[in-house]
């Protein structure tokens, strides 16, 4: 069952529990999916979106729902960050389990060796290659900087 069905699946049981908060999470998801879909058909790509755009899609509302979360923090709502948090919780139930940071250090020497990366400027492709296999596996916002390490390391800088 791909990404969209099971969302889908788990509004129409939020519907039946009367899970206000969660319903109104899971259709926050379903229209953003939905923006992406049409935003696809605008570009000229009929096949619509894949799940892989999907998994973009919800890591990105994860991002941006912790950065909030962390303005509440510091502004002193607590309530509404706990609501960020709350629906982070409801976004990653559909995300693949993140890889741990060994995990991702691993990743990352793996596919400088696959894309024969030397210096900087290959970096592109390493981040390309992780992005294809990982998709909503890492953060790459912090996978960059390791990928730009494990290349100076090498010499490439």
């Amino acid at each position: 069952m791909d990404t969209r069905d099971r969302v889908n699946q788990a509004l129409k049981q939020a519907m039946k529990d009367k899970a206000t908060a969660r319903l109104c999470t899971l259709r926050l998801i379903n229209a953003a999916i939905k923006d992406r879909e049409i935003a696809a058909r605008g570009e000229g790509e009929e096949a619509g979106i894949t799940d892989d755009d999907i998994l973009a899609i919800l890591s990105k509302m994860t991002k941006q729902r912790q950065e909030s979360a962390r303005a509440y923090e510091e502004g002193g709502r607590l309530d509404l960050a706990e609501r960020e948090m709350a629906e982070i919780g409801i976004i990653e139930e559909f995300l693949p389990k993140q890889l741990s940071e060994d995990e991702v250090t691993n990743a990352v020497k793996v596919a400088v060796d696959e894309t024969g990366a030397e210096s900087i400027r290959d970096m592109g492709k390493v981040m390309g290659a992780l992005k294809a296999k990982y998709t909503g596996q890492m953060d790459f916002g912090k996978v960059g900087p390791m990928v730009k390490d494990q290349l100076c390391a090498a010499g490439g800088c």
